[in-house]
């Protein structure tokens, strides 16, 4: 079995990694609160030991280590279910304040041992290691500075595993903290360097997606995280149920990213309705199709009509005509074929899974490698930029024993990947060697119902 190993770092990281385990626990059938498996088919456990463990008393918990500078965030969830393992709370004694610096030198620092132990019992508990999945946000000073801090170990103690990053991005416009663009700079060298995929989700299009699709007023982040964790429970499909294509995240790999700098994905999911927009939807492949593809439905805010696509993938769920998923993928792309690299031949890729999501009948994941993505970056770096011209709120930094030079040389790494992908537009020159062009490949599951309410944004 090829399992991942989990770690969920920060506050936004645990949060959306509860909201993962909440989705993906259903969908095996494994009770959240006791860890009790009460599926109705076998299929939900074949692959159940790629995210979960199991015990001697036929209980499961979930492969995660939950980590923080300060307890308040783990101790709510080891409340609040047993699906996690005691041993895997991992917590500091103090916030690192939302300082990058804290996060990486002093408070961060101070826990780093522990966290590596605790990957360490995980790794070896295992049969097949195949990555880690991290999630976290950069704009915290736990998020990106503790967790560059991570990386760069497991890179360094496991350089034959994939490090999978979930990275919540700052806007401008949703920003509670002031020096969240200082933080969210400082994390891209170890983004860049040491991560091989990294799912950029922005906290701008996940508002947008809850104001204007969904219509949902704002009390909290609940209905983000569970776009998010809708989101990821599509990526990690083929992983988790059974199929003979696409079944591990070195396949995502191979065929999303084409140079190893140029690992920057943007995910999508499709429906994002709710139950009383459902009712005029036509529920057909041809609708899914069409609104991965759309900005609307995209967990970054960026328009794919401003770049290029290097690769792009469709994740489906649900009982369907693969014939008919590859002509409207196929389709897609001969009729935007402005919007694609003409470089990378069959960069669309599909796959196929019989069992839906809780609560519709189908559903869509897209899997985006675009140029676009240069905005994000740009946004990233026009606010770092305009805050060090005055050495705004620098002295936080330089006071934990920081330097000037550190900042510069993260903005030069920042403005070399948008060149990456900008020339990646161009040509076939943009990030250097490695790699591998799209497939299109199609996995059939056998179908095993899942119950759950009408609509996973109207019901608790």
């Amino acid at each position: 079995m090829r399992e991942i190993v989990t770690l969920q770092i920060g506050g936004a990281g645990n949060a959306i990694g509860d909201a993962f385990w909440h989705v993906i626990s259903h969908e095996h059938g494994v009770d959240y609160a006791s860890g009790r498996f009460g599926g109705t088919s076998q299929l939900q456990l074949e692959r159940i030991n790629v995210f979960f463990n199991a015990t001697a008393s036929k209980r499961f918990y979930a492969r995660s280590i939950l980590i923080d500078t300060e307890a308040s965030t783990v101790q709510r969830l080891s409340s609040s279910s047993q699906l996690y393992r005691p041993e895997n709370f991992v917590a500091g004694s103090e916030s690192a304040g939302n300082n990058f610096a804290r996060g990486y030198h002093t408070d961060g620092a101070a826990i780093l041992d522990q966290v590596l132990d605790n990957t360490r019992r995980e790794v070896e508990s295992v049969d097949s290691l195949q990555g880690f999945q991290l999630l976290h946000s950069i704009g915290g000073g736990t998020g990106s500075g503790l967790t560059s801090l991570i990386m760069e170990a497991l890179v360094q103690q496991y350089p034959d595993n994939l490090l999978c990053n979930y990275v919540t991005i700052p806007s401008p416009n949703m920003s509670q903290v002031v020096v969240e663009p200082y933080n969210a700079l400082l994390s891209i060298p170890a983004l860049v360097n040491n991560s091989h995929l990294t799912f950029c989700l922005d906290n701008e299009a996940l508002f947008q997606i809850c104001n204007r699709n969904l219509k949902i007023q704002m009390s909290g982040h609940e209905h983000i995280n569970h776009i998010v964790a809708l989101t990821m429970s599509g990526i990690t499909t083929c992983l988790r149920f059974p199929g003979q294509l696409n079944a591990g995240l070195r396949k995502i790999y191979v065929n999303m990213v084409p140079f190893p700098r140029l690992h920057f994905l943007i995910p999508g999911f499709a429906p994002l309705v709710t139950c009383k927009q459902q009712q005029f939807s036509k529920g057909t492949v041809a609708e899914l199709v069409q609104q991965i593809f759309s900005s609307n439905n995209l967990l970054c805010a960026v328009d794919l009509r401003k770049g290029k696509l290097l690769t792009a993938a469709g994740i489906f769920r649900g009982r369907m005509s693969p014939r008919e998923v590859d002509q409207l993928m196929t389709g897609v792309r001969n009729k935007n074929i402005n919007n694609f690299v003409d470089w990378i031949p069959n960069n669309i890729k599909t796959a196929i899974c019989d069992i839906p999501p809780r609560g519709l009948k189908m559903s869509a994941t897209f899997i985006g490698n675009t140029t676009a993505i240069q905005t994000l970056f740009q946004r990233l770096l026009d606010g770092s930029i305009a805050m060090l011209r005055r050495k705004a709120h620098l002295h936080w930094y330089t006071g934990e024993g920081m330097e000037e030079r550190e900042f510069t040389d993260a903005q030069e790494e920042l403005q070399n990947i948008i060149e990456d992908y900008r020339g990646s537009g161009d040509s076939g020159e943009g990030g250097g060697g490695g790699g591998g062009g799209g497939s299109n490949d199609n996995d059939s599951m056998d179908e095993a119902a899942a119950n759950g309410p009408q609509c996973t944004y109207c019901a608790e």
